[in-house]
């Protein structure tokens, strides 16, 4: 499978600065057309989680909430919106790069009445990659309103500070990776230049990798939050591997050493459609 060639979305000057500025950014209606495609796709992955989807389940009312990654391979709604839509030519004006390569895609969903956050931190200490031209695109697939919808630190990404990961269980991800704790953002709201949107089915908020994000729990009571993440590298990204430091996704089965040219089936070229791959 292929990008279809000609499929494009010119962003405005402005789009592109926030992005460059803030580390975030918000494209309306970017992919309305492709939410029903989404939502399916999303559906047969609650249904059947990857073997690394995690379900975190609110102790006191039930609800869920999905974490889950790297199914693009078997869930052909998630294939065919990579492949077909301009979600490639969208990320290569945001990272002003020649070239988008796939790194994996991520879903989120919080249904309804779960008091669970996601809590403030950066993607890029998780993965295992080097590079600056990165760009996740967050596309809901619910109504999100301003109070419960991602939320960023405008300028992070800028900082050349790297925070520690964590699980959603607040455990460290790394316990002696050399990185520092995350400020006590939530407590400390007034340093902070936070920014978010409220958000229609089929926006995308994009972000750097680097740039510090957090999710508030859902606590309506009749409206879940579906959400479907697209993260994707620019120019000259680099497989890290490090002993003994976990990361996530693992790629474990990945065999490429530090220092190597993102490539392979798993990571395929999606921008310029040219450079694509026939994978089947």
């Amino acid at each position: 499978m292929t990008s279809l060639i000609g499929v494009t979305m010119q962003l405005n000057d402005q789009t592109i600065d926030d992005f460059a500025r803030d580390g975030a950014t918000v494209i309306r209606g970017a992919f309305t057309d492709w939410v029903e495609t989404l939502r399916h796709g999303v559906a047969t992955n609650m249904a059947q989680p990857g073997p690394d989807g995690k379900i975190y389940r609110d102790e006191k009312t039930g609800g869920r909430f999905l974490s889950d990654y790297c199914n693009w391979q078997r869930i052909a709604e998630y294939k065919f919106f990579i492949f077909q839509s301009p979600v490639a030519y969208i990320a290569s004006q945001l990272m002003d790069t020649a070239c988008v390569r796939l790194f994996h895609e991520h879903v989120l969903v919080k249904e309804a009445q779960t008091d669970i956050a996601t809590p403030w931190h950066q993607d890029y200490p998780y993965y295992c990659i080097d590079g600056n031209k990165t760009v996740s695109l967050w596309i809901p697939l619910d109504p999100v309103p301003r109070d419960r919808t991602v939320e960023f630190v405008a300028g992070s990404h800028r900082t050349g500070k790297y925070y520690r990961p964590q699980r959603f269980n607040g455990q460290a991800l790394n316990e002696n990776d050399g990185l520092d704790e995350i400020p006590d953002i939530d407590n400390r709201r007034g340093d902070f230049n936070i920014i978010g949107w409220h958000l229609s089915p089929g926006d995308a908020v994009a972000f750097d990798y680097r740039t510090i994000h957090g999710a508030p729990p859902n606590n309506s009571n009749t409206t879940g939050r579906r959400a479907f993440s697209l993260r994707l590298v620019g120019d000259e990204a680099r497989f890290r591997r490090v002993d003994n430091l976990v990361t996530s996704p693992p790629f474990s089965e990945v065999k490429l050493a530090h220092g190597d040219p993102l490539q392979g089936d798993e990571f395929p070229m999606l921008y310029p459609p040219a450079a694509n791959q026939d994978l089947g």
